[in-house]
């Protein structure tokens, strides 16, 4: 198939419309007349990705490092397959090439983290995640990341606290209100894993919890209740608008 236009933007348009085979084919002949060619090889590799072709996708890697052994488009990519083959080992070697030039490169230091625990490191695992966020406080994968591994060590005290964080950071994320639930039954706080569960922060289940006391109720009572009412007010104000337009 032939294309008309610039190469950078014939790629553009294949990479929007999600033609991987043809971007491959594409990168391919810009190879063939220049096997240096940077813009063909990154784009091949990110083809290669989208296709599954992970082997591939490292090997083309490679001859962009080839050139630029710190090419941080390349070094992510391969990360990328290297994470998908399970290979591990291979993942640090290339997160550390990153931080060489960038020590402070939050995607890399999650990265590593991930690599860490996938080979049962998770001390040096927490020690990556803790870095990335005192770069950044506010990386919701390393606060994730931290909270998963925490937990895996039964250290649910902390794994509470940072699934809290994360989920002042990350409101929208799904699991993180059922993840820290599960952390508070570990602890056998049987009442914040019950108000975890619907979504609140701990210091709202603070707040619930001296509620309940003040009103002599149990935790589980007071919720049903105040749910009763609002559902009851939502009822009320449904009636009303209905009557005013008789």
């Amino acid at each position: 198939m032939s294309y008309v236009g610039h190469p950078v933007d014939v790629i553009k348009k294949l990479h929007a419309e999600g033609k991987w085979d043809e971007m491959e084919s594409f990168c391919k002949s810009m190879l063939d007349e220049d096997p240096q060619d940077m813009i063909a090889l990154q784009n091949l590799s990110s083809a290669y990705l989208r296709l599954q072709k992970f082997e591939d996708a490292v090997s083309c890697c490679e001859s962009v490092l080839a050139l630029n052994e710190y090419d941080e488009y390349a070094l992510k990519n391969k990360i990328y397959a290297l994470e998908r083959m399970h290979m591990h080992k291979d993942v640090m070697e290339c997160c550390e090439k990153i931080l060489e030039k960038n020590g402070s490169d939050n995607w890399a230091l999650d990265s590593k983290g991930l690599a860490l625990n996938d080979l049962a490191r998770h001390d040096e695992a927490l020690s990556c995640y803790d870095l990335s966020l005192k770069y950044d406080p506010n990386d919701i994968t390393a606060l994730v990341n931290k909270a998963v591994t925490l937990s895996f060590l039964q250290r649910y005290r902390e794994a509470v606290q940072c699934y809290d964080r994360a989920q002042r950071v990350g409101s929208s994320i799904r699991g993180l209100a059922i993840a820290k639930s599960e952390a508070y039954q570990k602890l056998g706080m049987e009442d914040d894993a019950f108000l975890s569960a619907q979504g609140m922060l701990d210091d709202d289940i603070a707040r619930f919890k001296e509620q309940a006391r003040q009103k002599k109720m149990r935790v589980f009572d007071l919720f049903c209740l105040n749910e009763f009412n609002e559902l009851e007010e939502k009822e009320r104000q449904h009636q009303q608008k209905m009557d005013s337009r008789l």
